[in-house]
């Protein structure tokens, strides 16, 4: 990974949370009169709000991504066995998907009683989609590695929506959207960008 390679995916990650931010933010401002934006009025304008707002979740995704690639790189040189970091992996990602489901529960006098068990369903059942497109394009070996990543780091960079005082149904949906497409284009992208062979380098092996 040079410098150039790092340039390109870090501001194709800031276009892609920029469009989806602000077309997702505006179907649901167009699709639920509660949901607000600076005002309805102002479409145009929070249009452009919302994909500067989408930009810097672009950039947290993507310093969440590089976070996984160190720390994928790390467990592999202490660990030794990747089964061994494949099988964590895969238990953590069921306990943060278990994790979220508790968290959105115990707060559903503000998020509603129908995300605690919507939201994580639909975040397994699209990360294992993204899953499976990787491996297609890439080897049977970045399976786990990809669904650890578009489930635990979503989840982790999404927490401000959920742990913040103002938590709604339409904070967590505003903020996981724009977190997930960015996590997939990442995760999607990176091998075309190395173009390594898999000997060169323990994380391509595992997630590319």
């Amino acid at each position: 990974m040079n410098l150039r390679k790092w340039f390109f995916l870090f501001w194709t990650t800031l276009a892609v949370g920029a469009v989806t931010t602000a077309v997702s933010g505006l179907i649901m401002q167009i699709t639920d009169s509660e949901f607000g934006f600076l005002g309805i009025e102002a479409t145009g304008f929070n249009a452009l709000m919302m994909a500067l707002v989408g930009t810097m979740i672009g950039a947290f995704s993507h310093m969440g991504f590089f976070a996984y690639l160190t720390l994928n790189y790390i467990a592999l040189s202490i660990l030794r066995k990747k089964y061994l970091w494949n099988t964590l992996q895969a238990y953590t990602t069921l306990f943060v998907l278990l994790g979220l489901g508790y968290i959105l529960y115990e707060n559903r006098e503000q998020v509603g009683g129908w995300l605690f068990y919507v939201l994580p369903v639909v975040l397994f059942a699209l990360s294992w989609a993204v899953s499976v497109i990787k491996v297609k394009r890439t080897n049977q070996s970045a399976l786990v590695p990809t669904l650890f990543l578009m489930v635990v780091a979503t989840v982790i960079e999404g927490w401000p929506a959920l742990s913040g005082e103002e938590s709604n149904a339409n904070a967590v949906i505003f903020m996981f959207i724009p977190l997930f497409v960015c996590n997939a284009y990442q995760i999607l992208q990176l091998h075309r960008i190395l173009k390594q062979p898999e000997a060169d380098s323990a994380v391509t092996k595992s997630v590319s």
